[in-house]
C-alpha cells in the first residue's frame, strides 16, 4: 500500500470492485489490533450490555442503514423514535415531577460534545438577543467537560473555569465569586468526567437563580446511571430538573443507556428555551430549510437503535445493570485503595473513578499503566495530578478482579523499577 504525506498506508479505491468475503475479511483483519472491548479489558470508550443486546442493536441499525434523520417528514418514524428517546430520557431526570413544571422538551444529537455546544449556543443566543450582551460568559469548574472550551472557540463567548474543591468537586461560592455582568451560563456536572463526583447541583442552582442565570446539568456520564442506583437506593442527591435553577441538562443514550454510537439528548426546561437551538432559514434558493442539531443529513440507525435498547431493557433491566456495575466499580475502588502506593481520586459517586499514585515521586502512574497495556488493559490517562481513569460499565463486572491482581503486580513492577533506579544513581553519584 503506498503511503500518504502523514505516514499512513493508503488503499485506494480498486479499478474492479473486490466481493463482499474480501472486504470483510481485510475489516476483520485490520481490527485484529483494536482493543477486546467484549473480553471486559477496556475501561473506556465502550457499554455493553452482552451479546445479546448487541446483536438486537446491529439488526435495529441494518433497518435503518439509509434514512435520513434530518427529514422526519419524510420518514415520520424516525420523529417517532426521537420523541420517544426524548421524553424519556426528560422522564428520567424529572420531567414527571411537579418540580419541574412540566414544559421540558428538547432534542436528540450526535453525543454529549453535540450537547455541550448546543446548550453553549443557546446561552449565547439568550444573552445576545434578550439580554443584549454581546459576547457572553460561560462559568464551570476544572473538571466541567472539555467540548465546553471548544463550545466557547466555536460560538465566540468567553468561558471562565474556576479552580475545583480538595474533593474535585465545583465550587459554588468560587463560581458567584466570578460572575459579572456579562455572564449569562453556569455548568455543574452529575458526575465529571475526570474523577467521577458529582457536583453540588442544588448549591449551584442557587447562584443560579440569585443572578438570574441559566445552568446546565452535564449529565452525559450520569443521565441513565444516577436515576437507576436512585430507583435502588443507592443515590440520594438532587440533580435534574427537580432542583429549581436547572434550565437545562444533557445525557448520552450511548453511554449507560447501552445504545450505540451517538446518540445523546439536550434537555430545556421550557419550550420557549428549546427553541433557541433550532436553526431555520429560507436565505437560499432551495427553499425552507431548517434542523435541530449541529449537522443536516445524520444518520436514522443509530436513533433506531437507541429506541431499542431502552425497550429491550425497561426499567428493570437497566436497575439491574446499574447494580451490577455498581457493586463493580466499588469492587474496583476497594481493591484500588488496597495497593500500597496508590489512591483514589475524590470520592466518586457513580461507576467513574479515578486513581493514581499517592508519591508520584516514587511511582510513575504512566509506566504502571504501560505494563497493564501489555496485558490488554486499556485505561484513559489523565494530567492534574497524573491519573488512570477507569469508567466501568456492565461489561467490566467479570474483570475487575483479575484488573486488581495485574493491577497490583504493575505496582509492584514499576516501584521495584524505580527503587533500582534510584539505588543506582545514589551509588554512581548521578
Amino acid at each position: 500500500m503506498p503511503a500518504t504525506p502523514n505516514g499512513f498506508p493508503h488503499t485506494p479505491i480498486p479499478e474492479k470492485g473486490i466481493t463482499k468475503d474480501a472486504i470483510l475479511a481485510t475489516l476483520a483483519e485490520r481490527k485484529a489490533n483494536d482493543k477486546d472491548w467484549r473480553g471486559g479489558r477496556v475501561f473506556s470508550l465502550v457499554y455493553s450490555a452482552g451479546d445479546e443486546h448487541h446483536e438486537l442493536l446491529v439488526d435495529a441499525l441494518g433497518l435503518y442503514a439509509a434514512e435520513n434523520g434530518l427529514n422526519v417528514l419524510a420518514f415520520p418514524s424516525i420523529g417517532l423514535l426521537s420523541h420517544d428517546l426524548v421524553r424519556s430520557t426528560a422522564s428520567l431526570l424529572g420531567a414527571d415531577d411537579p418540580r419541574s413544571g412540566g414544559q421540558i422538551d428538547g432534542f436528540l444529537t450526535s453525543g454529549g460534545t453535540e450537547s455541550l455546544l448546543q446548550a453553549v449556543k443557546t446561552g449565547r443566543d439568550v444573552a445576545r438577543h434578550e439580554r443584549g450582551i454581546a459576547r457572553p460568559t460561560v462559568i464551570c469548574a476544572t473538571s466541567g467537560h472539555a467540548a465546553l472550551t471548544k463550545a466557547a472557540d466555536y460560538f465566540d463567548v468567553d468561558l471562565v473555569r474556576v479552580p475545583v474543591d480538595g474533593g474535585y468537586l465545583a465550587d459554588p461560592a468560587a463560581m458567584e465569586a466570578a460572575v459579572d455582568e456579562s455572564t449569562i451560563l453556569l455548568v455543574g456536572s452529575a458526575p465529571s468526567y475526570p474523577q467521577g463526583v458529582v457536583d453540588p447541583i442544588e448549591d449551584l442552582a442557587a447562584v443560579a437563580l440569585r443572578h438570574d442565570l441559566l445552568f446546565h446539568v452535564d449529565a452525559c456520564m450520569g443521565g441513565f446511571m444516577l436515576p437507576f442506583l436512585a430507583r435502588a437506593g443507592r443515590f440520594e442527591r438532587l440533580f435534574d430538573f427537580r432542583v429549581e435553577g436547572v434550565t437545562s441538562m444533557s445525557a448520552d443514550l450511548h453511554k449507560y443507556g447501552y445504545a450505540t454510537k451517538g446518540v445523546s439528548a439536550v434537555l430545556y426546561r421550557t419550550p420557549e428555551l428549546a427553541r433557541h437551538q433550532v436553526f431555520a432559514t429560507t436565505d437560499w434558493l432551495g427553499g425552507f430549510y431548517a434542523s435541530t442539531a449541529m449537522a443536516g443529513t445524520r444518520p436514522a440507525g443509530p436513533i433506531a437503535a437507541a429506541w431499542a435498547s431502552l425497550m429491550h431493557l425497561g426499567l428493570e433491566g437497566f436497575t439491574d445493570l446499574a447494580v451490577r456495575t455498581h457493586d463493580a466499580a466499588l469492587a474496583l475502588r476497594r481493591g484500588i485503595e488496597a495497593i500500597d502506593g496508590l489512591a483514589v481520586r475524590g470520592d466518586p459517586s457513580m461507576t467513574v473513578l479515578a486513581f493514581g499514585a499517592v508519591d508520584p515521586e516514587r511511582l510513575d502512574i504512566f509506566e504502571v499503566a504501560n505494563v497493564l497495556a501489555t496485558n490488554g488493559w486499556y485505561l484513559d490517562r489523565q494530567n492534574g495530578p497524573d491519573s488512570l481513569h477507569a469508567t466501568v460499565q456492565a461489561g467490566n463486572a467479570g474483570s475487575v478482579d483479575e484488573l486488581v491482581a495485574d493491577l497490583a503486580l504493575a505496582v509492584q513492577s514499576v516501584g521495584s523499577r524505580r527503587a533500582a533506579d534510584r539505588s543506582t544513581s545514589y551509588a554512581t553519584g548521578d
